[in-house]
């Protein structure tokens, strides 16, 4: 079990670095979310440009959970391993895709202050489309992504008992309110940012810290699993 220790170690960083990042975003973002003039106002494009960074770290981290877990969890099951990290790399590209949006309406507040011929009624619905557009990959990345991705590995934590199956049951459940919240977003049920919204966002925050913890502290337990040969992904004809 030694062997795989640096493993869950490296995994449980990713893990916890995912969560620090994803925050710190949000929390710089504010001032280009709430402001329905930022392209014609003052501005604050360090703290945007901040969390793009952040954000740029947070889909390294995101991908680099997959990677680093895909060596053991194929052992269990290959085809849903490999689903985990597709999960895991679309919710990365989604993440990018808002990212890049408000990139261009820092530009777009750049050029605005040093032209004198734009016009800022249309400045302000292009800033807010792209402000719509981030929040719509924020739900599909963040939302349905993750919640198919903490399903997937919360299902072969469970099954393979490489973590405690308590940790595993809060990432299914988690994983499930987080999509289908995603899903009530859709219909109208209630908005995105809604007090609902986020409460319902707890159980897979609480999964991805309470896993990025345990595999710090204690790492994977002590299984079969871990001492035998993955197997093949379609079963051997006689």
């Amino acid at each position: 079990m030694k062997l795989y220790r640096p493993t869950a170690v490296t995994a449980g960083v990713f893990f916890l670095l995912t969560e620090v990042t994803a925050i710190a975003a949000v929390a710089l973002y504010g001032p280009i979310l709430t402001g329905a003039d930022y392209i014609t106002g003052a501005g604050a494009d360090g703290s945007i440009l901040l969390g793009v960074l952040f954000e740029l770290l947070l889909v390294i981290a995101a991908v680099s959970t997959a990677i680093t877990l895909y060596p053991i969890l194929k052992r269990q099951h290959e085809g849903l391993a490999l689903a985990f990290v597709a999960a895991r790399v679309l919710e990365a590209v989604l993440i990018l895709v808002g990212s890049l949006s408000l990139l261009t309406i820092v530009t777009l507040r750049q050029q605005f202050e040093s032209t004198t011929d734009a016009d800022p009624v249309t400045l302000s619905t292009i800033g807010s489309t792209l402000v719509a557009l981030r929040n719509w990959t924020y739900l599909f990345g963040p939302g349905f992504a993750l919640g198919a991705a903490s399903l997937l590995l919360a299902s072969l934590m469970y099954s393979s008992r490489l973590v405690p199956r308590g940790i595993a049951v809060l990432g299914l459940v988690g994983g499930a309110l987080i999509g289908l919240s995603a899903i009530a977003v859709v219909l109208g049920l209630y908005g995105q940012f809604s007090t609902l919204g986020l409460v319902v966002a707890l159980p897979v925050f609480a999964w991805e810290l309470s896993l990025a913890l345990w595999l710090i502290l204690k790492g994977f337990r002590p299984v079969s699993i871990l001492n035998s040969p993955a197997p093949p992904l379609v079963a051997a004809v006689p």
